[in-house]
Formats: structure tokens, C-alpha cells, sequence
């Protein structure tokens, strides 16, 4: 499972020209999951997630957590994050799980995030999505379940 979370000072989700979710200061996360991820992978990423201290502090260092700024989580599905590029000009996505597997393994990250006491908004599963934020910082971190734990 790979998670891109980028902390943001606003962020949303169109779906057919009509908003479907938004948060204020927080974190998007745009969620891949690879074939052969588990419940064990999505409960790694989402503690992670919610514990990564990337939010200033009063001194001005990164030792604060999305739990700690009481902030808001979006969740974007997005199999590219999945990507094979080694060969040709044309990504593969073989490694992608397939949607019967990644749609509920996603919801079960998405349930991870709020039973640590997170408000977690989503985007549409399978959706063709506009997905707008102001990143803040820029700060943008990559965390990879299969190369983390």
C-alpha cells in the first residue's frame, strides 16, 4: 500500500462538476493499494499517517501530528501511485490491485484513520475526480507499507 500525504492548508474533491468533499487544515492522502495488501498493511499506514509529525510546533520544528492539530484528513484512491515506468513511454499497472480487493481495503484505512479519533473525508472510489489543495509548506512525504515495516 503507498500513501503520498501531503499537509495542506485546504484541500477538496469534484466529482461531475460538484463538490463532494473538502477539509480545512490537514492532510490529503492519495492511497494506492498493491495486490497482496492486507488489513495489516492499511492499519500500518494509517498509523503512521495519523502519528507523522510534520505540523509545526511553537518553536517552528515538525513535532506535531494531524491528531495533535485536532486537523482533517481526505483520502483519494488513486491506483497510479502504483506505476510501473521501467520500460516504454507507457505506465503499467499491473501491480495495482484489482477493485473488488483495493475499494474495501481502502474503507478499512479510511475506518483505521477515524477510530483514532480523526475526522476523515473521502473522495469517490473508481470516480474520474478533480482533487484541488494549497500545500502547505510544500511538505509532501511518501510512505510505501512494503518498505516501511
Amino acid at each position: 500500500m503507498r500513501a503520498v500525504i501531503q499537509r495542506v492548508s485546504r484541500a477538496g474533491v469534484v466529482v461531475n462538476d460538484v463538490q463532494i468533499a473538502a477539509i480545512g487544515s490537514g492532510l490529503l492522502v492519495l492511497l494506492g493499494v498493491e495486490t497482496g495488501d492486507d488489513e495489516k498493511s492499511a492499519e500500518y499506514l494509517a498509523k503512521k499517517t495519523a502519528d507523522l509529525r510534520i505540523f509545526e510546533d511553537d518553536a517552528e520544528k515538525m513535532n506535531l501530528s494531524v491528531l495533535d492539530r485536532a486537523g482533517e484528513v481526505l483520502v483519494v484512491s488513486q491506483f497510479t501511485l502504483l506505476a510501473d515506468c521501467r520500460k516504454g513511454r507507457r505506465p503499467g499497472f499491473s501491480a495495482a490491485a484489482e477493485p473488488e480487493l483495493a475499494e474495501p481495503l481502502c474503507e478499512y484505512f479510511v475506518d483505521q484513520l477515524r477510530e483514532q479519533g480523526l475526522k476523515v473525508h473521502t473522495g469517490q472510489f473508481r470516480a474520474e475526480m478533480k482533487v484541488d489543495l494549497v500545500n502547505d509548506g510544500p511538505v509532501t512525504i511518501l510512505l510505501d507499507s512494503r518498505r516501511n515495516f
